[in-house]
């Protein structure tokens, strides 16, 4: 086996309380590619921190390679003091390292050499960051969350750099996909303690989840041991005095090692806040279209999505995703073309930047400032009940946001978001700073959705196991959507990244129709005047009815309503129910009297 590059030994460090690191060990010789995981918050940053001799641990033996160079990402680059990109990755470069190669780099991540590191967005300064520590083909490489911010065809770029790559690294990362292509080995961080698996990510949670049945197997016989010894201590048969105070030491030690375990952490609960069902038809566009000056977005983009749809938006950073999103929901008024939302929509939306007052505490964002309740499916719970379902502690329901860590405010961006009841979920990179055994639930969460999910997110793992769709750029603002998840999605598209096109004689992939059309209506081929009437007649109809009930929801809303008059309002109720029941008929035979005469024009 060769010497080891890094070795870490028996590292602890505690902030008061329970200890960050409990002896945790690693270890990197040239070539490994080590993945390490665990919980957000367990210290996985932190032990890459003193890795990098950026922390100092409290107790533990640290051996680098004296002749070792070492290169850190850490999640938030820092480019102050830096006249240009190409000055700040020069910066990385040892005295006898090519010069030419962040020049390479920098090409290759399609950044301007040029240009001022402050007017960066948080795409472009995670590549310039990158750029820094590849430049230099270091010894030993720590890379942390190096896929955040990226575009899929960076992160497919940065795949490739690594498995070539000859250093000594260990990646933390969130994204599935990511880890299983470019790790070795897996080193788990868990309750202080690190378990290494000497087998890529893709292995992992398998072995995880058997290693913790194990744990709690150990701990129940441990437990019945102990009434064991118990009993026979009050009960059993008087014996020798030296025997007797062995099995006693032996209870006590049994006894100290059951009361001071540390079982394995929660998972957290998430569920969506039921709103009422929405109508068939949730989102249908028009040949919409958008620019900005001469660069065109969105380009003749036509879509029907209906309730139960789950749409992933995915492409290149500065695609447009999220102005097609805003175009979607209505956030954002095309240039040209329509936009039609369907009646008794929710809207829950997770942006992207979430911008956080990092001054406010965690029950005043909960409960926007309204005491110390929250209301979810319409019963009001404690906002520190809530906030365990997201496994925050009691104590810090008066921390201030500004203490949390990436993933913790992720999970209470969520947790906010959760709360708003809501039939359509719109989703902006919601898998960012999440760990794992979060993301397992999100997936869940989107996958068994009543309603409907637009999700834009560079997480292929997440988009396979998720979207029912996705929709994808095809250059000059035009947009295709395809049938199923990413991988599906390349398949149909015939290429690899979103800059190949598909080889000549290849036919391109036609779009995934948004609902499928009725078998009745296929063979059909000219509109019946009865046909027409009621295409013409039905949105005014939709119209009309839809403003029955919004005046019929305004009365219901009404606290006093049912008290001052329980027959009215049962009545009331009743023809709610019915209209609701007919605009939904009218959206379903509109929807397919609309297809029927696209496909006869077509």
């Amino acid at each position: 086996m060769a010497p080891p590059l890094l070795n870490l030994d028996g590292i602890r460090l505690t902030f008061g309380g329970t200890p960050l690191l409990d002896g945790a060990s690693l270890m990197a010789t040239q070539g490994d590619r080590i993945a390490l995981v665990g919980r957000n918050g367990s210290g996985k940053s932190t032990l890459l921190k003193i890795a990098a001799g950026i922390v100092e641990a409290q107790d533990g033996e640290i051996f680098r390679q004296p002749s070792a160079t070492i290169r850190y990402l850490k999640q938030m680059p820092d480019m102050e003091g830096f006249a240009t990109v190409l000055s700040y990755v020069e910066a990385g470069l040892g005295p006898t390292d090519d010069p030419h190669r962040a020049s390479y780099l920098v090409e290759s991540l399609d950044l301007d050499p040029t240009a001022m590191p402050d007017s960066l967005s948080g795409g472009e300064a995670r590549r310039a960051a990158l750029a820094r520590v590849l430049a230099p083909q270091p010894d030993i490489l720590l890379l942390d969350e190096p896929t955040n911010h990226l575009d899929l065809a960076t992160i497919e770029w940065l795949e490739g750099e690594l498995v070539r790559s000859t250093s000594a690294m260990v990646v933390i990362s969130h994204d599935r996909r990511f880890l299983e292509r470019v790790s070795k080995s897996t080193v788990w961080l868990d309750r202080g303690q690190t378990r290494r698996l000497e087998k890529g990510f893709a292995h992992f949670e398998e072995w995880r989840d058997r290693t913790l049945e194990e744990e709690e197997r150990d701990q129940h016989k441990l437990g019945r041991q102990i009434m064991r010894e118990e009993h026979w201590l009050r009960y059993g048969v008087t014996a020798r005095r030296k025997r007797n105070m062995r099995r006693l030491g032996e209870l006590q030690s049994m006894r100290q090692e059951f009361r001071t375990h540390r079982g394995a952490e929660g998972k957290a609960t998430l569920q969506a806040s039921d709103a009422a069902e929405s109508g068939k038809l949730v989102i249908e566009t028009k040949s919409i279209s958008k620019a900005y000056g001469e660069r065109p977005i969105v380009s003749d983009f036509s879509i029907r999505i209906q309730r139960g749809d789950r749409i992933g938006l995915v492409g290149p950073n500065g695609s447009g995703k999220t102005t097609l999103l805003k175009m979607l929901t209505g956030e954002l008024a095309p240039d040209s073309g329509k936009v039609r939302l369907g009646v008794n929509l929710e809207i829950a939306t997770l942006d992207q930047k979430r911008d956080l007052d990092l001054e406010e505490t965690l029950t005043h964002y909960l409960t926007d400032g309204r005491g110390d309740s929250v209301v979810v499916n319409g019963e009001e719970r404690h906002v520190v009940s809530y906030m365990k379902d997201f496994l925050f502690k009691p104590e810090q329901a008066r921390t201030p946001i500004r203490e949390l860590s990436g993933g913790e405010r992720a999970r209470l961006v969520l947790a906010r978001l959760l709360a708003r009841p809501a039939n359509l979920l719109v989703l902006d990179e919601p898998t960012n700073d999440l760990d794992m055994e979060t993301l397992d639930l999100l997936q869940e969460l989107v996958s068994g959705f009543p309603g409907t999910v637009i999700l834009v997110s560079h997480d292929r793992d997440f988009l396979d196991r998720t979207v029912t769709s996705t929709i994808a750029p095809d250059g000059g603002g035009s947009w295709t959507q395809y049938a199923g998840g990413y991988t599906d999605m390349l398949t149909q598209r015939g290429t690899k990244s979103f800059g190949q096109k598909v080889p000549k004689g290849e036919p391109k992939a036609k779009p995934a129709q948004a609902t499928s059309k009725p078998a009745a209506l296929s063979s059909s081929r000219k509109l019946s005047f009865k046909q027409k009437f009621a295409l013409e007649k039905l949105p005014g109809e939709m119209e009309a009815t839809a403003a029955k009930i919004a005046a019929l929801e305004i009365k219901m809303a009404d606290a006093a309503f049912y008290t001052r008059d329980p027959d009215g309002f049962a009545k009331t109720a009743a023809s709610l129910d019915a209209l609701r029941s007919d605009i939904g008929r009218m959206e379903e035979e509109w929807l397919e009297l609309e297809m029927l005469r696209e496909e006869i024009e077509s």
